[in-house]
């Protein structure tokens, strides 16, 4: 393996279909004060806030309520929670929900306690917090898998004004302290929220693995990890209630980025600067974002990185190499994805999540361009994919 690193994840987790019994237990680590954070109340139908609420009472907390975090928290709804986060004082932040919930919890955690606008620091100007900083311990009950946000310090909040939709990745300070992973909880997730976070967890997986030269661990493991989400979607897709399939799943997302397989390698996000713009524009449900941009993106970069997509279309789909080029093979890889994707029902073009012609310009110059990949876009690059992904 090329380069350098280092390696720590300091967030607990607890996995199972009785995960939620140590809950209780937990919470006794942290102050009395806790706000509890969850989205649109469907937590309350399913009983998991029944649960939640019972565990905070046994622990002795006071919860402080904050709902309607929306799938793409906003930057007005993260004024609103740092507000209510420093005038409760709260002692820490419970996040029930998926992704975009925990992704608002850590973004409140490092906000609630600075004075100054948190998304010009901390989003557009991509700093941290400084050492003096107080920060809010953040803990999760996770209910839909896709982002790995229960075990990362990824947080992505949207300023419509702007037409912004960023990521800012934290350090350990602001990583979950303990996420509760049962699978079961993830079972009400409507199918297509659900396919999406499929897709979401496949493209992490890719955009690490997409990247990098040296024969690398850390692409076996990805291998093995999309290897396995392959098999357990296409069950989960005809019985959602498969507790097999949708447990792998579960644990598939958290190591697709807690950080681990893109270790001592260049990673490419493009993928996802794409796809977060287009998100800006349409509030479109983030894993569709990603899934309908990407196959006219790795068709776009292919002949940059051969010998990888080679090895994809081997390694996981399980492709004879025999008779064919390597263009022809990688070809099929995709193809294979491709195939994939529409079995499970994701998003394959992009005018089916609201994106028309005329917000090609706007989204082009909304993506950041990243380096890491097999090949820097251009602008021009970009609205050739988007082009295609119409």
């Amino acid at each position: 393996m090329l380069g350098n690193f280092s390696y720590s994840n300091p967030t607990k987790l607890y996995f199972g279909d009785d995960a939620q019994k140590n809950l209780s237990e937990e919470l006794m680590h942290y102050g009395a004060k806790v706000l509890l954070t969850y989205g649109g109340g469907s937590i309350k139908t399913n009983g998991i806030y029944d649960e939640v609420i019972s565990a905070l009472r046994t622990a002795g907390k006071e919860v402080i309520e904050l709902s309607g975090v929306m799938p793409n928290p906003t930057t007005e709804k993260l004024y609103e929670g740092a507000k209510i986060a420093w005038e409760n004082d709260v002692d820490l932040i419970l996040a029930v929900g998926g992704g975009s919930t925990i992704d608002y919890a850590k973004a409140v955690s490092v906000s609630a306690w600075y004075d100054g606008d948190p998304w010009e620091k901390f989003y557009l100007k991509q700093e941290d917090p400084d050492g003096s900083q107080r920060i809010i311990p953040v803990g999760s009950v996770l209910t839909m898998v896709g982002t790995g946000s229960e075990m990362n310090g990824g947080s992505v909040i949207t300023n419509h004004e702007t037409k912004l939709k960023i990521g800012k990745v934290f350090g350990e300070s602001v990583v979950p302290k303990f996420s509760i992973l049962n699978p079961r909880y993830t079972f009400s997730v409507p199918q297509r929220q659900m396919v999406a976070g499929f897709f979401d967890i496949m493209s992490h997986i890719m955009e690490q693995y997409f990247s990098g030269e040296d024969d690398n661990t850390s692409d076996y493991l990805a291998e093995g990890l999309m290897r396995s989400l392959i098999h357990s979607s296409r069950i989960a897709v005809k019985n959602p209630q498969d507790y097999e399939a949708r447990s792998n799943i579960m644990w598939t997302s958290t190591w697709a980025l807690n950080t681990l397989i893109g270790k001592g390698k260049s990673q490419d996000w493009m993928v996802h600067m794409i796809g977060q713009a287009i998100g800006a524009y349409t509030d479109a449900t983030h894993g569709m974002t990603l899934s309908g941009v990407s196959i006219a993106y790795y068709r776009h970069i292919l002949r940059y990185g051969l010998n990888k997509f080679v090895r994809f279309a081997t390694a996981v789909w399980d492709i004879p190499a025999a008779g064919k080029t390597d263009e022809q093979l990688a070809q099929e890889g995709v193809n294979a994805l491709l195939d994939w994707m529409k079995e499970i029902g994701v998003a394959t073009e992009i005018t089916s999540l609201g994106v028309t012609e005329e917000m090609l310009e706007g989204i082009a110059d909304a993506t950041f361009i990243m380096s890491g990949g097999f090949k820097v876009l251009t602008r021009e690059d970009i609205l050739s994919v988007l082009h295609e992904s119409l």
